[in-house]
């Protein structure tokens, strides 16, 4: 069960996070109960519903927070129902899978991170897709000129395709820790492909971005683009195709996409793309029958670091984005961010992300492949060493140089200049579920970019990935690049759902879409949160800087650049970072669940019963 702490009064400023303390006790024992037998009785009538986006949602019983209200609407229905909060992320993310085919969806793959309520352990499912058996390291590269092959052309085929990983992270995530079999956490999304949901402008905006590339392929063409072109704002949008492949995994289990009929149409699929009469150009993949048959999605050890009393758990390799947070915090932690003013804390946000990108890019890729110093990255004494090359009163001169984690950490290091980050799709999406019995989900999945490779199976209504483009393309750190292809190989990620626990008690979690942005938008937030003095949703509302060891910061509107330009910062402006979802859990079975209030249209977030007022 779920122990809680004092609920803070409306409008009263957070208490840092770093200074709460949870009580385990009868009286909160009797709050869950007490909830547990109303929410759980809840008639069909009663059921939460989600007409319009709502970015900031305070109640009890149950949270969910999503980009999409149909995702957050399926999800908190699973709660009201009794199902838990992994039952719940299943259900929003097979929705979102309907409603944000561009970003997600059963072609494409993700990382679970989940705790326990009841032991309070934090686990982790690699549910990320995997390269064929047949690719090696010169995959990407064109066999007649010697050079990478363009990265668009290499994005819209069949060579970009890894083994999906997401269904079965699916089928795992409710085996271990679900109450839900797999048809009926599918339920809701099932219906809601069958049924239709009204398409809104996002939805649009991006169809339209991929017209052109949607329109090579026929079967992507005729769900995507009805009479040519993008269906209306404010129209009924069916996916029945995909309603019936739903329906499939439910009746057989994921084994239908990784062994049966569908499995070989895939295959098929992504060795001849089915194109449109007349298009060339589009590369064939080198996916065999095997490969998808030989997938698996392990449960792996979390990243965890400790900051200013907090335990913080993220997703270790082949994600970066435990690794790198987890860095950039312990690089933070060698100075009183609170204690700091805007622009001094901020510098020190961005040189600490510098840095730690530095180190992930030299260093990170599949674990199970290469050999990832993970201890000595987000040790102490490494974080000392890196911190140590910060100048309060000037920027460093990027890019830098990775250090040397070799556990003999003496001195500051070197600040001498280095490689760039490798290019990283940036559409994925990010959803966040809580239950009454204290367990919490931070879940991130995608296809890569938006529109993944652009080719939908034909007669089963989901678009295939383009994650193999987020291995290296060719070896530009003289034959120590940890990120090329390779056979079996799941490629890097910057993907970091996070979970923070304070005393054994979980009080966050958080994570994004946006590509290599992930990390520094969930670094930003937990900065702001823990060291800033925001609450939540003011924490993922404010604006947003990146600094991924680049000669330039990423800036949105609205960050305070002119302290931090005397320092040596410069600036290039960026419409929007990232799109966080997160909930903390205020204590009393109170969650505040918060989404985007503009990013990406604006964000859902939702509890199953909300306080008065809310």
């Amino acid at each position: 069960m779920h122990p809680s702490t004092p609920r803070p009064a409306p409008g009263a400023v957070p208490t840092p996070l770093h200074r709460r303390r949870h009580a385990r006790g009868a009286a909160a024992l009797a709050v869950v109960a007490t909830l547990a037998l109303a929410v759980g009785g809840m008639p069909a009538a009663a059921r939460p519903r989600v007409a319009e986006k709502v970015p900031v949602a305070v109640g009890s019983g149950g949270a969910v927070a999503t980009v999409d209200p149909e995702a957050t609407r399926v999800g908190l229905e699973v709660l009201a129902r009794g199902g838990n909060a992994v039952d719940a992320a299943v259900a929003a993310a097979a929705t979102l899978g309907v409603t944000e085919p561009f970003s997600a969806g059963i072609g494409g793959g993700g990382f679970f991170v989940v705790l326990d309520g009841e032991t309070g352990v934090v686990q982790t499912i690699d549910g990320r897709e995997t390269a064929p058996a047949a690719m090696g390291p010169d995959a990407f590269v064109d066999p007649a000129t010697g050079a990478a092959i363009p990265f668009p052309e290499a994005v819209t085929s069949g060579l970009s395709v890894g083994v999906p990983g997401t269904p079965r992270t699916w089928q795992v995530a409710l085996d271990t820790w679900g109450t839900l079999s797999l048809r009926d956490a599918l339920r809701g999304a099932e219906r809601v492909a069958r049924k239709g949901f009204v398409v809104d402008e996002t939805f649009v905006s991006q169809t339209a971005a991929n017209a052109e590339r949607f329109a090579r392929f026929p079967a992507t063409a005729e769900l995507y683009l009805p009479d040519g072109a993008p269906p209306a704002v404010g129209s009924r949008f069916r996916n029945r195709d995909l309603a019936a492949t739903y329906d499939l995994l439910g009746r057989q289990g994921v084994d239908a996409l990784y062994t049966g009929a569908l499995a070989e149409e895939i295959v098929a699929t992504v060795q001849d793309p089915p194109v449109a009469e007349g298009v060339t150009g589009v590369r064939p993949g080198l996916l065999e029958t095997s490969d998808l048959a030989a997938y698996t999605a392990p449960l792996r050890e979390p990243t965890v670091v400790r900051y200013r009393g907090l335990d913080v758990y993220g997703m270790a390799p082949p994600s970066s984005g435990g690794s790198t947070v987890g860095e950039a915090l312990n690089i933070l932690e060698t100075q009183d961010l609170g204690a700091l003013d805007e622009t001094a804390a901020l510098h020190r946000y961005l040189e600490a992300s510098a840095l730690a990108f530095a180190d992930r890019n030299r260093y990170v890729g599949d674990a199970d492949v290469v050999d990832v110093p993970l201890a000595e990255l987000l040790s102490d004494g490494f974080a000392a060493e890196r911190a140590c090359l910060v100048d309060p009163a000037a920027a460093l001169v990027k890019p830098l140089a990775p250090g040397t984690p070799d556990g003999d950490y003496a001195g500051c290091g070197t600040a001498a200049t280095g490689g760039p980050e490798a290019a990283e799709g940036t559409s994925t999406t990010h959803l966040t579920t809580a239950d009454r019995w204290g367990n919490v989900v931070a879940y991130t999945l995608t296809i890569e970019s938006t529109g993944g490779n652009g080719i939908v199976v034909p007669g089963r209504g989901f678009l295939l990935n383009n994650e193999l483009t987020d291995f290296s393309f060719v070896d530009g750190q003289g034959g120590s690049d940890p990120n090329l292809p390779g056979p079996g190989k799941r490629p890097r990620s910057s993907m970091a759902p996070t979970i923070v626990v304070q005393d054994g008690v979980p009080v966050l979690a958080v994570g994004s879409p946006g590509g290599a942005t992930i990390i520094t938008t969930v670094l930003q937030v937990l900065v702001n949160r823990v060291d800033r003095g925001m609450d939540l949703a003011q924490a993922v509302a404010a604006p947003r800087a990146s600094q991924r060891n680049r000669a330039a910061v990423e800036a949105e509107p609205g960050f305070p650049r002119e302290g931090l330009a005397a320092l040596g910062h410069t600036f290039t402006e960026t419409a929007e970072i990232g799109a966080a979802t997160g909930i903390e859990i205020l204590g009393e079975g109170h969650f505040m669940a918060v989404a985007e209030p503009v990013r990406r249209g604006g964000g859902s977030a939702g509890v199953v019963d909300p306080d008065p007022g809310s």
